[in-house]
């Protein structure tokens, strides 16, 4: 198990990150989500003894992990970390790469070995061709493959698919993280993207300035978020006033509702008035006008500019979100 116990880390005299805390059991896989600046790189930095810790521990199996005053060389065998810079050799061929750190003391074995792993990653076809002609998604397809090359017990990834493109993205991380399971190795993902983390992860956490605002499945924070911030990360969302959309709880409190929570009816007490409709393939996103602000609804159709429409959103719906 990877233990983090109440981490904190200064850069410049500035707190980078606050008081962090988490397990990570074998073959358990982490997502870490955030804004741009929220200390995502920085955490998996440390957890790979990159930097050394202000106050705090981290244990991988009882062991700890230390920093650079501590270790000569940064790293540990057990632990690979991919980051957005993918130090590979770009005079060498995609396989080379890949089998560069594999014992060649069994030559058919290294190929086999080398061969399954072009095939996680998709690049078989690209096998003898020099990583300086390749791509950057494919560059950093190689570096996810040697990462994983010599069966690390930790995977720490940083923006892993960020520039990869949309057709080969969605099987790659596929791939990817059903061959981690497979094969039990503990991954932690720090990522912008929602794709990256509900279909995969076990756990997730939200950093925001610093500080984690939020640890749990992915599952719960998707349906009971606490904060727009977390709402965000998943889809187009609202936030209303009880007072504005139910009679069961006349208050004026807050409650976040996904825009494919909300339904346009017939008849409602609920008005507002189209803005635009933006297609998305496999709905329209409504912008409408309630109240003086935008809102947002998914709905099958587009609708007409200016058009005013009933909307509801359902009793059960607010009753869960408010328990």
């Amino acid at each position: 198990m990877l233990q983090v116990k109440d981490t904190f880390f200064t850069y410049n005299n500035t707190f980078t990150l606050q008081g962090i805390s988490f397990n990570v059991k074998a073959g358990e896989h982490l997502s870490i989500i955030g804004e741009s600046g929220s200390g995502k790189s920085t955490l998996l930095k440390l957890l790979y003894g990159e930097f050394d810790l202000n106050h705090g521990e981290i244990y991988w199996k009882g062991a700890q992990v230390l920093g650079p005053k501590f270790n000569l060389i940064v790293g540990y065998e057990f632990m690979k970390y991919v980051s957005q810079e993918f130090d590979l050799e770009p005079f060498i061929s995609v396989a080379e790469n890949i089998g560069n750190f594999l014992s060649n003391m069994y030559p058919d074995k290294k190929q086999l070995r080398i061969n399954e792993l072009l095939e996680v990653v998709e690049l078989t076809d690209f096998s003898k061709i020099k990583v300086q002609y390749l791509s950057g998604g494919q560059k950093q397809r190689v570096a996810l493959a040697r990462a994983i090359a010599k069966q690390p017990e930790v995977l720490l990834l940083d923006e892993p698919f960020s520039n990869i493109d949309n057709f080969k993205k969605q099987s790659l991380r596929r791939n990817l993280f059903k061959y981690l399971k497979a094969q039990h190795i503990s991954c932690i993902v720090a990522t912008h993207d929602k794709n990256d983390v509900l279909p995969y992860a076990d756990k997730m956490i939200v950093l925001h300035k610093g500080k984690m605002i939020a640890k749990n499945s992915p599952q719960q924070l998707y349906k009971q978020p606490e904060k727009a911030l977390i709402a965000s990360f998943f889809e187009e969302f609202n936030v209303f006033k009880l007072s504005e959309i139910s009679h069961l709880k006349p208050n004026t409190s807050e409650i976040i509702i996904y825009a494919n929570e909300v339904r346009i009816t017939k008849k409602s007490v609920l008005i507002a008035k189209v803005f635009k409709s933006h297609f998305m393939g496999d709905c329209y996103l409504i912008e409408a006008t309630f109240k003086g602000r935008s809102i947002f609804i998914n709905h099958p159709n587009a609708i007409i500019e200016s058009q005013d429409v009933f909307f509801s959103i359902s009793d059960e719906l607010i009753q869960f979100r408010t328990l």
